[in-house]
């Protein structure tokens, strides 16, 4: 029987967002706790929407975090950590020892050779595959861009890994269908704004990833 792919919604700031994605059985929520995204939290901001998932898996995003931020992210009670940064395979496996916690690590990806990267980091639980983004980008992630996902023709890791960059409720079935992604990560292909999650959309990606392959 065919299972549909796994999903996470990226990026949650709303309590009426938040309700949505835990309605309609999202597996993970990803809270952002990076300065320069749109969709920034501070710790105390994320306290409340914490305290109203009674379902799915909070994700705490971050890049190149210091040690007093995987600690606050820890004291929060975070046990998945998605790190989105530069981070080293060094720093990864520190970050693994230290919080105990469920790692994801993005790669960028342009072209196969950045397959690669994703072998040097045995220590991440899951591969997050996203777009590169450019040079002189003011962070890493969350730029809503599309890479070429024949990049994943007959791509295999043994573990596994998320499919982001750039998803949206019109073109996630093309996506999963040419990468046989098993895990979904959406954030700016669900907003009405940037920042500002559309409950409408959300209900709209979940519909379309489960009508994958009937």
């Amino acid at each position: 029987m065919f299972l549909s792919p796994q999903v996470k919604i990226c990026g949650i700031r709303e309590t009426d967002s938040l309700a949505v994605a835990e309605k309609e059985g999202v597996n993970w929520v990803g809270f952002v706790f990076v300065e320069t995204s749109p969709r920034y939290l501070t710790f105390e901001e994320v306290k409340p929407l914490i305290a109203r998932i009674k379902q799915t898996v909070p994700v705490a995003l971050l890049s190149d975090p210091n040690d007093l931020q995987i600690e606050e992210v820890s004291k929060l009670g975070f046990n998945t950590i998605q790190l989105h940064g530069t981070e080293k395979p060094e720093r990864v496996a520190e970050i693994k020892q230290r919080t105990n916690a469920e790692i994801w690590k993005s790669i960028g990806l342009s072209s196969v050779l950045d397959l690669g990267q994703a072998l040097l980091y045995d220590c991440a639980d899951k591969i997050l595959f996203d777009a590169k983004p450019a040079p002189n980008a003011d962070r890493q992630g969350g730029h809503g861009k599309v890479f070429d996902w024949q990049i994943m023709k007959s791509f295999s890791l043994d573990k596994p890994w998320i499919l982001a960059g750039g998803l949206n409720p019109d073109n996630v079935q093309n996506a999963i269908n040419e990468t046989n992604a098993e895990i979904v990560d959406v954030s700016s292909g669900v907003e009405s704004s940037p920042g500002i999650k559309d409950g409408s959309l959300i209900s709209k990606f979940i519909k379309a990833v489960r009508n994958v392959g009937s």
